[in-house]
C-alpha cells in the first residue's frame, strides 16, 4: 500500500512537471522587456557595476544573499557541532605530507598568495567575476593547505568566532539602514561613484567584503574541526 501511494504521488508530481515542460515556447524569445533588461541597463548605468551578477546578488536580491549567508552558518553550525561531538573517533589529525620539506616550505610560500588572492576576490566582486562567496572559499583554502601540512598549526576559534560575528551584524545593519532610508532592504545610501573604478558600486563591495570574511571565518572554523584531533 505505501509503495502505491508513494508511486501515485510521483506520477502526480510528475505529470505537474510535465505540464509545466510543454507549456515552455522553446525558441521564442521571452522577456523582450523584461526584467533583464532592467538589470542590464541599470547595473551599469544606475549601480555604477561592471559586473552585473554581481549587481543582481547584492543589490536586487540582496535579501536572497542575506538568506543564502544565514543557510550556511546554520550548515557549518550544525556541522561542527556534529564533528565536536564525534572529534574522539578520529584520532590525530589527518596530515597530508607529514614531514615532507618541499609541501611544507611550499605551504608558508603560497599560503599568503593565497589569501591575498582570496581578499583580492571579493574586494573585486563589483568590477570581475568572483565575489565574496568566492573569495571566502579560496582564504579557506589557505588555511587548509596550512592545516594539512602543519600537524601543530591551529587557528583561534575565538578569532574566527569574532571575525563572522562582526561581518554578519555589519551585513545586517547595512542593510536595516538601507531599509530605514530607502524603504528598501540593503537599499543603497551611498554614493555610486565611477563604473570600473575600485570605489565605486556603493555598498556592494562593502557587502562582498563582509560575505568574504564571513564566509572565509566559518569554513576555516569547519576544516579545523574536523582535521583537529581532541584535547
Amino acid at each position: 500500500m505505501k509503495k502505491v501511494l508513494v508511486i501515485s504521488l510521483l506520477a502526480v508530481f510528475g505529470g505537474y512537471l510535465l505540464k509545466v515542460l510543454f507549456q515552455i515556447d522553446f525558441g521564442h524569445q521571452f522577456f523582450t522587456n523584461g526584467v533583464k533588461d532592467l538589470y542590464l541597463v541599470a547595473s551599469p548605468e544606475k549601480l555604477k557595476v561592471a559586473n552585473v551578477v554581481t549587481a543582481i546578488v547584492v543589490n536586487f536580491r540582496g535579501f536572497d544573499t542575506l538568506g543564502e549567508v544565514t543557510v550556511l552558518f546554520l550548515a557549518t553550525t550544525a556541522m561542527a557541532s556534529i564533528l565536536y561531538k564525534g572529534r574522539h573517533q578520529l584520532g590525530e589529525r589527518a596530515v597530508l605530507f607529514s614531514g615532507s620539506s618541499i609541501v611544507t616550505t611550499g605551504s608558508k610560500l603560497l599560503f599568503p598568495a593565497i589569501i591575498l588572492l582570496g581578499v583580492y576576490v571579493f574586494i573585486h566582486g563589483h568590477l570581475t567575476p568572483g565575489g565574496g562567496f568566492q573569495g571566502g572559499v579560496i582564504v579557506a583554502t589557505g588555511f587548509l593547505l596550512m592545516l594539512m601540512a602543519y600537524k601543530d598549526y591551529s587557528v583561534s576559534h575565538i578569532v574566527l568566532s569574532v571575525v563572522e560575528s562582526l561581518a554578519g551584524i555589519t551585513f545586517a545593519s547595512l542593510g536595516l539602514v538601507g531599509l530605514i532610508n530607502g524603504g528598501s532592504f540593503l537599499n543603497d545610501f551611498m554614493g555610486n561613484g565611477t563604473l570600473n573604478a575600485l570605489f565605486s558600486g556603493g555598498l556592494i563591495p562593502i557587502i562582498y567584503i563582509t560575505v568574504g570574511f564571513k564566509v572565509g571565518a566559518e569554513l576555516t572554523g569547519l576544516i579545523y574541526t574536523a582535521l583537529n584531533e581532541k584535547d
